[in-house]
């Protein structure tokens, strides 16, 4: 039986890893390298929680907008990690799933994303999914343009559309919506990520930079969540008979 205190669902927007390495003097690319650890960290403490999904975001629609050496370590980057963590993350019963627009990447990081994916596909401890060339308004377009296709073919009218019928187009269809997410780094926005998929989240903002997110900091999160009351339109009243 799952602990109602834990959520079942986190997203976490991995923030800070460039400033993390200017203040140690290093390239800002190299703190994308040492942000790895802290991803597999985060594996980790869901997998020891129980915690159902965990979905990351990696990499933005705006990043491509970031200094061209930047984008070409980020993309070297998701080569080498799909290259060598995708075994370990299959040995330990770990789903993982990329979500995003991947017709932008090359085609062989496209060919080893679907090869990933395919791996893990029936793995149920966790569902690690990572979102790259990802946008919150690209999804909800993306969910709209389904829908309109299912219309032109007679599959539904649009006075028949609902919020489940719309949530089953997105994504993340298969997860529970997100109940917590947090953001790393000090700044206080959602940043285009998990549009729909917040809407009734807890968020969580910390000024730790991506790199030295671990277990405590984590667990803090966890902790503040379960602290807090969620009422989803209710007063507490209602909450606490409940």
């Amino acid at each position: 039986m799952s602990n109602p205190t834990m959520p079942k669902h986190v997203a976490i927007i991995m923030d800070g890893n460039g400033r993390w390495a200017k203040k140690k003097g290093m390239l800002r690319t190299i703190g994308h390298k040492y942000g790895v650890e802290s991803v597999r960290t985060s594996v980790r403490f869901c997998r020891a929680q129980k915690i159902q999904s965990l979905t990351m975001f990696a990499f933005s629609s705006e990043n491509w907008l970031r200094p061209p050496t930047e984008v070409r370590t980020l993309m070297e980057l998701f080569h080498f990690v799909l290259g060598k963590e995708v075994k370990k993350l299959h040995k330990n019963d770990v789903r993982l799933r990329v979500i995003g627009d991947t017709s932008r990447f090359d085609s062989r990081l496209v060919a080893k994303i679907a090869e990933a994916e395919e791996l893990t596909r029936n793995n149920q401890s966790l569902n690690l999914n990572i979102a790259a060339n990802y946008g919150g308004k690209w999804e909800v377009v993306n969910a709209c343009q389904s829908i309109i296709e299912k219309c032109k073919a007679g599959e539904m009218s649009p006075n028949e559309l609902t919020e489940e019928m719309f949530f089953q187009q997105t994504t993340l269809a298969d997860q529970d919506e997100v109940d917590l997410l947090i953001r790393t780094g000090g700044d206080m926005r959602v940043s285009n990520f998990l549009l729909w998929h917040i809407a009734y989240a807890e968020l969580y903002f910390t000024e730790t930079l991506w790199p030295d997110f671990g277990e405590n900091e984590f667990m803090s999160a966890i902790e503040e969540f379960s602290s807090r009351q969620r009422r989803y339109g209710r007063i507490a009243e209602q909450v606490d008979d409940n």
